[in-house]
């Protein structure tokens, strides 16, 4: 048998000359803007999902990411260059696979890892030897090793010597337009050198931002929760603040400006409806399942997920408080909710505070009516529920706008121009009368 130099070797100048066939597994959204990178920086891709609907529109060419420019994908599956397929018998096929499957929670906050367990069977049980296997799923410290890694070895596979395995989170902000899955930097980490090698390899003949290579998988898994958790807990910071401010008459946003003029020591966030999308609410309960395991209880971060986690009762309370200065009840009154959408102008409303809100507005009598032109309609307790056009007309049925998402989009004018009450949870800054404009 060839050892393990020859191997890597091989491997890794397939890579650099992009003669190697890449396999991306979850055609989300991660996975789906990186198999488009890789393609477009000249490496024959294929993706793998179970999703038929998702394979069949990337076949066609047909994009549903927002970060992804249709003509690039439309281009690519024209040259054949990005096929998809829901058959994981071809990734025997592949030089080098990324798993980029969701890692939810369960009911009890505790990580599902289902997806990932599923897709690193399904690799093992076709991947040749000589292939690179990298996760990019957000996961607990330890998965690549406790977890990938057995998988492959009850194969018979040796890691660094057949198999080369590592960890790469990825670093995703959808709607972001200074950065995105090109330029932003990478952070691997291998099981052994020569698969950080060759995993940053990789990425550097694919990406142009810095890869930065640490000394394990575990180090990448937790760095990548770091980042959540800080953004989390400064998040949820500037939450309790705006609930502190508003108790005290001070307009919290403000505030925040007035302390960002500060050169060093302090980083700007800003308060809102609660946490959305499919990282921040969700990545720092990865941390603290795993810390049960080392007896440790992770005070700081529980206390920010809780405090977060009950921006929407605060908001609905601060929807009562407007509509009793103008002695309404929240009860039977017309609420118009304007975004679904967990931040501006992006289509996804994955973990959005916004449906707790509309929950809740439900549960006190409120007669609402959402609107978002990036969501035409959304799942809601299991019914489909269809976004309202904004019109003049609507605005003057309504007692009150609340503005829980800030789309670009949105004819803030016609609001502006409306006598209907305001609730901006977003800081738009509408200049509307003092008497019926109001902030969190």
């Amino acid at each position: 048998m060839r050892n393990m130099e020859q191997r890597a070797l091989e491997l890794q100048n397939k890579l650099e000359n992009k003669n190697a066939t890449i396999g991306v597994v979850g055609l989300g959204y991660v996975g789906l803007p990186l198999a488009v990178e890789k393609a477009k920086a000249g490496f024959k891709v294929i993706g793998f999902d179970v999703q038929k609907e998702k394979v069949d529109k990337v076949n066609a060419g047909e994009n549903y990411i927002g970060d992804v420019i249709p003509a690039d994908l439309e281009q690519l599956v024209k040259s054949r260059q990005l096929t998809a397929t829901a058959d994981y018998s071809f990734i025997k096929d592949v030089d080098a696979v990324a798993i980029c499957v969701p890692t939810p929670l369960d009911i009890y906050k505790q990580p599902n890892m289902n997806y990932v367990k599923s897709s690193a069977q399904a690799v093992a049980d076709h991947i040749t030897p000589g292939t690179l296997v990298v996760l990019e799923s957000t996961t607990y410290p330890g998965t690549t090793e406790e977890l990938i890694k057995p998988i492959l070895e009850e194969k018979g596979f040796k890691i660094g010597i057949d198999i080369f395995l590592a960890y790469s989170p990825e670093r995703v902000d959808p709607g972001n337009k200074d950065f995105n899955t090109k330029n932003t930097p990478k952070v691997v980490g291998g099981v052994t050198e020569s698969c950080t090698k060759i995993a940053a390899t990789m990425y550097r003949t694919v990406l142009d931002g810095d890869v930065h290579e640490v000394s394990s998988p575990a180090v990448a898994e937790m760095e990548k929760l770091l980042e959540n958790t800080f953004r989390n807990i400064n998040i949820a910071l500037a939450n309790e603040m705006a609930i502190l401010c508003n108790k005290m008459e001070i307009d919290v946003w403000e505030v925040i400006d007035a302390a960002a003029t500060k050169p060093y020591g302090f980083m700007p966030f800003y308060p809102g409806p609660g946490l959305g999308g499919h990282c921040i609410p969700i990545d720092p309960w990865y941390l603290t399942w795993k810390a049960r395991e080392y007896n440790y209880h992770t005070k700081l971060i529980e206390t920010a997920g809780e405090i977060n986690d009950s921006m929407p009762d605060f908001i609905v309370q601060r929807c009562m408080e407007v509509l009793n200065e103008q002695g309404k009840a929240l009860k039977g009154s017309k609420v118009i909710v304007m975004g679904v959408a967990y931040k501006k102008d992006i289509d996804d409303y994955r973990e959005s505070p916004v449906l707790p809100i509309l929950q809740k507005l439900t549960q006190f009598g409120a007669d609402w009516v959402a609107v978002d032109p990036y969501i035409p309609h959304f799942k809601l307790d299991g019914h489909t529920v269809q976004s309202a056009e904004l019109t003049s007309d609507l605005l003057e049925e309504a007692e009150l706008v609340l503005i829980a998402t800030n789309h670009s989009i949105f004819d803030y004018t016609m609001v502006v121009e409306s006598n209907v009450s305001v609730l901006d949870t977003r800081n738009i800054d509408l200049k509307k009368k003092e008497s019926n404009y109001y902030k969190i």
